[in-house]
């Protein structure tokens, strides 16, 4: 494990880096030689209760890892810290293993996809010419999230869709 410790208005001693090393080398039994930068902070504004700050970088063959933690103590910081990234590595290592379990082999050689990518439901529909406000309208009435349709005008296949922030959005392709 290669650790880098860095103090930004903190004073980091041999025993808190000792401590960290400790306490991030249980990320060693997941990731084969992580590299980590540890910043440790103290928040200087007295309204500010939780003012241990403990912030780590973790990189990976794969994505790279982030946490934040704060609390009323260095090594209490640290403890929160490592257990967000141990939940953020194990998160990782399972996508991966889904991904090389699924991709191994074809879904046409009688292997089971995964639960969460299974089709459930199949459905077939005409597809006809509408301009986007008379597709809006469509969706309306039958109560969906989204409404596919031809666009009158393109003749391209566009898709309408209900927006979170309220409103609709239309998608073209190019």
């Amino acid at each position: 494990m290669q650790l880098r410790v860095k103090g930004r208005g903190v004073e980091v001693t041999d025993a808190i880096r000792s401590y960290a090393e400790k306490r991030l080398a249980r990320l060693e039994r997941q990731l084969p030689d992580p590299e980590i930068e540890l910043q440790l902070s103290a928040e200087q504004n007295p309204s500010i209760k939780d003012s241990h700050v403990a912030e780590a970088t973790v990189w990976t063959k794969g994505p790279v890892l982030r946490a934040r933690e704060s609390s009323q103590d260095m090594r209490a910081s640290i403890d929160q810290l490592v257990d967000k990234l141990e939940r953020q590595v194990t998160r990782y290592r399972e996508k991966r293993g889904r991904r090389r379990r699924v991709s191994r082999h074809a879904p046409d050689e009688g292997i089971p996809m995964p639960e969460e990518a299974q089709i459930v439901r199949t459905k077939q529909f005409a597809v006809k010419p509408m301009n986007a406000e008379e597709a809006v309208l469509q969706l309306e009435l039958i109560g969906h999230d989204f409404f596919v349709f031809r666009n009158a005008d393109s003749d391209e296949v566009n898709i309408v869709y209900r927006r979170r922030q309220g409103g609709y959005g239309l998608i073209e392709p190019q």
